[in-house]
């Protein structure tokens, strides 16, 4: 069990930063790294499935929320999504954010329109963060599980979770905007693999995790539309 949870790990654990870096750094303006992007995110929803079903030879299940967890969620939710909001408004103050340079990236791929960036922000704080949960809480912080135990999970998992969104954070702000925007990835991973560990199921992460995404989405809203 120990040697098939490691190799699941390693099929999946170093596809999204591959895919990332493929689309956004090693050939961003081609139909390879485009299409290398695409195929790492069908990669990461196919490939946990898949290992489920047919090699670990276990029926679907939907992750109902039988223990609950729905009100701690929401308060760490709306915990985080203030500290969020007072981390951007500190580094506003501090000059730290060249809000130029975060427009012109975000015309780069069609996010300096008002309704592509209003779909994208909808898509992104509904299906990709529940998309988020069933990858790193339901499948990589389970094989984790069965390595290293529940606790080490919740760090080892939150640590993978944080590793590809390092590689995107990167190609849109400079070094120490990375380093402070990926330790609260980082801690938000934690929050989310502890109540995953807690309460077995995605649906408590997940809602805490949309209600995260929320002010992200306004600032960069006002950032970059004024």
């Amino acid at each position: 069990m120990t040697r098939r949870a490691v190799l699941a790990l390693l099929l999946l654990l170093p596809v999204p930063t591959l895919g990332v870096a493929s689309g956004m750094f090693w050939w961003p303006e081609s139909g390879l790294g485009q299409g290398l992007f695409m195929f790492s995110k069908l990669w990461i929803v196919a490939f946990p499935v898949l290992w489920h079903t047919v090699i670990e030879r276990r029926p679907i299940s939907f992750s109902p929320a039988r223990k609950g967890g729905f009100v701690p969620a929401v308060l760490l939710g709306f915990g985080i999504a203030g500290v969020v909001a007072g981390a951007y408004f500190v580094v506003r103050a501090g000059g730290w954010l060249d809000v130029e340079v975060v427009r012109e990236r975000a015309g780069m791929t069609d996010l300096d329109r008002p309704v592509v960036y209003l779909v994208g922000a909808a898509f992104w704080i509904t299906v990709n963060s529940l998309m988020e949960e069933y990858v790193w809480r339901w499948f990589v912080f389970r094989q984790f599980e069965r390595i290293v135990g529940g606790r080490w999970a919740v760090v080892l998992s939150a640590l993978g979770f944080t590793a590809h969104h390092i590689v995107a954070l990167s190609a849109q702000f400079d070094a120490g905007l990375t380093a402070i925007a990926s330790v609260g990835v980082f801690v938000g991973g934690l929050v989310w693999s502890w109540l995953y560990l807690r309460y077995q199921s995605v649906w408590p992460c997940w809602a805490s995790h949309a209600i995260v995404d929320v002010p992200i989405f306004v600032i960069g809203w006002f950032l970059i539309f004024g």
